[in-house]
């Protein structure tokens, strides 16, 4: 089932119960590094404080946020609001529970005063201890076939055998938590300036949330979060703001079949 709604999303998410959200994948606005159809001026520090604010409430104990950003550079500075952001989450009750990122395959501008970004922060918030965690296990181990060695060391220097110590190293193992996912280039963007790999979506929708659980996306944009959760068979809430994209958004979801049918 999926429930999206046109909108202010600080207004809108009043009417969402609390507790109701099991995950939360979302790509906030970066500062000013994109243009939506003029709505950048209602962007702010005083809009993304109570959207955290409210994520944090309608979201359920053991849900988790995953909040994809980056930062402008202005006057040879980069702003530092994804930091602020994260302090902000924390701050409201929410656990910093891991700090991945998004290796992308392109960088924006070449600047030959640093080296060239490319990466994007995906901030794990969770409240409390994250109730699901499917682990995505597709990295290929270099070791495969060999034994399991080394040790651990505990704070006062002396060491130990690892648990899995003499253990067979598995074919694959658990991915880490740099993503490499190339970007969207052109021809298959969909009118939105700014649109996330299905595979971000889809990866974080199956790590942190089952089948049925409710996924959320308060900057629902082109709908990408919805596409994921509708192929997953979970279900979605959406908000966006601008009518052109939400359109969108409504159109990419209501052609999209859920899993198996």
């Amino acid at each position: 089932m999926s429930e999206l709604m046109q909108g202010d999303c600080l207004e809108v998410m009043k009417g969402i119960s609390d507790g109701s959200v099991d995950l939360t994948v979302t790509s906030p606005p970066y500062d000013n590094l994109r243009i939506y159809n003029g709505n950048n001026d209602q962007w702010g520090e005083h809009v993304w404080k109570g959207v955290i604010e409210e994520l944090h409430r309608v979201t359920t104990d053991g849900g988790v946020v995953v909040w994809v950003v980056g930062d402008a550079t202005i006057k040879g500075s980069e702003t530092g609001t994804s930091f602020k952001q994260a302090l902000h989450a924390m701050e409201c009750g929410f656990r910093m529970h891991d700090t991945m990122i998004w290796a992308k395959d392109a960088i924006a501008f070449p600047d030959k005063r640093r080296y060239q970004s490319s990466f994007e922060f995906m901030f794990v918030f969770s409240k409390g201890v994250p109730k699901t965690f499917n682990q995505i296990c597709d990295r290929k181990n270099k070791s495969f076939g060999r034994k399991v060695t080394g040790t651990g060391r505990h704070r006062d220097g002396t060491t130990k055998k690892a648990s899995c110590y003499g253990n067979n190293i598995k074919a694959f193992g658990s991915r880490w938590n740099v993503w490499d996912i190339p970007t969207l280039k052109g021809n298959k963007k969909v009118g939105h300036p700014a649109m996330f790999p299905l595979n971000i979506a889809q990866d974080h929708i199956i790590s942190w949330s089952n089948e049925g659980d409710t996924v959320f996306d308060p900057f629902m944009g082109s709908g990408t979060t919805g596409v994921a959760a509708k192929n997953l068979d979970r279900n979605f809430i959406g908000i966006e703001l601008d009518e052109k994209y939400f359109n969108i958004a409504k159109e990419r979801i209501e052609n999209t079949s859920e899993k198996g049918r």
